[in-house]
């Protein structure tokens, strides 16, 4: 595949990677059993505050952003991108999907939502362009401290979500199959989506790791 062809996937996957994303996360808040750490604090944040809820991810993840200045971790355009599309695509299909009131459509759409999730993972992290704040941050002080990259997901999912939980956020059992299989599906889903290593620009990094 030609340099031109090879920007164009990556650009075409980071763009719809970022627009599943946001679709993802609003079918898991729709599904009502649990949503993810993360979102289970925007959306405590939602509560208190009237703020939308995709603008409090985009607002959650610029200060997420911030902590990358003292652990020095490395901005891409991917990145930025992540922080300002995710929220208003999540808005999107808040407003195109309907709340659910019984089970047996709210258990299929958390999966649905689960596995897009998965999905456009592997598009925008395939894609080469930065991971986004909450994985920059999480490598980030892996790298800088010498941490246990388990121990730092852990403990951050963990925060967020106690957090979250306290401001009123949903947690469910769809909160802990988040949990136990988001890192198995996204690594079966970018090995797959990666454009090859050297295709892609110096600016990018070469070993991404997992979602947000």
């Amino acid at each position: 595949m030609s340099p031109a062809l090879t920007m164009t996937r990556r650009w075409i996957q980071l763009m719809l990677g970022l627009f599943l994303y946001g679709i993802a996360i609003s079918m898991m808040v729709r599904a009502a059993i649990g949503i993810s750490p993360w979102d289970v604090l925007a959306q405590g944040i939602s509560l208190r505050t009237g703020i939308p809820f995709g603008f409090v991810t985009n607002i959650v993840g610029g200060v997420v952003l911030l902590l990358w200045i003292p652990i020095r971790q490395r901005l891409g355009v991917g990145t930025v991108l992540n922080a300002l599309l995710v929220g208003p695509s999540a808005e999107v299909g808040l407003w195109l999907i309907p709340e659910q009131t019984d089970l047996w459509s709210r258990i299929p759409m958390f999966v649905g939502g689960l596995l897009l999730l998965a999905i456009a993972t592997g598009l925008y992290i395939g894609a080469r362009f930065g991971p986004g704040p909450r994985d920059g941050l999480m490598t980030g002080i892996n790298a800088k401290f010498g941490i246990r990259l388990w121990i730092v997901r852990t403990s951050l999912e963990i925060t967020v979500l106690v957090i979250g939980w306290i401001l009123g956020g949903d947690v469910g059992i769809g909160t802990l199959a988040f949990a136990l299989l988001i890192g198995p599906l996204v690594h079966f889903t970018i090995p797959i989506l990666m454009v090859p290593a050297a295709r892609a620009t110096p600016e990018s990094p070469s070993e991404p790791s997992t979602a947000r």
